[in-house]
């Protein structure tokens, strides 16, 4: 049955039967067109009319009425952690001048694997661990997804001291 089956809408809160489960990393979860399968082994056409982020949780509307849930897949990340929040919020702060995808939950950051990054962070007084988890990242402030509002070239992301300028007071 999975022969010619398309995924034609991206929804949240779908109730209609469940045709099963995707599991997509970070990736993975931005598309508009890809051959795919559910973890059972479903295979479907995503056609979706523009690119688009597949949240965690969402649902792939397929064209015959069901949907295909949205699983974010564990992938390799780092645990950012710091003494006190003030320091965890300054750290955060270095990652966003970086323009760095973040999960924020309490009391750590998430934030892919990245050596230079994780040197960076740790000069600033963080704690780095590496961790397995789904990587669900904040949406910018100007829009969801992958918006950069202006480009400075990523030579200085090469440079672990390229931002280490203090916030304005």
């Amino acid at each position: 049955m999975g022969e010619g089956l398309r995924a034609i809408a991206v929804e949240t809160g779908a109730t209609g039967a469940c045709a099963g489960v995707v599991t997509l990393d970070h990736d993975g979860r931005w598309r508009r067109r890809a051959a795919l399968s559910t973890d059972d082994g479903l295979p479907f056409l995503l056609d979706l009319p523009e690119a688009a982020e597949l949240p965690d949780g969402a649902a792939l509307q397929l064209e015959d009425g069901r949907h295909v849930r949205v699983r974010a897949a564990p992938e390799p990340l780092t645990a950012v952690a710091a003494e006190t929040p003030q320091a965890l919020a300054r750290l955060a702060w270095h990652l966003g001048n970086r323009h760095l995808p973040v999960v924020i939950e309490a009391g750590r950051l998430l934030i892919r694997r990245d050596h230079v990054i994780e040197a960076m962070l740790a000069g600033l007084g963080a704690t780095v661990t590496p961790v397995t988890a789904p990587f669900t990242p904040e949406g910018g402030a100007y829009g969801r997804g992958r918006t950069h509002a202006h480009h400075h070239g990523h030579d200085a992301h090469a440079d672990p001291n390229a931002h280490l300028r203090e916030p304005a007071p």
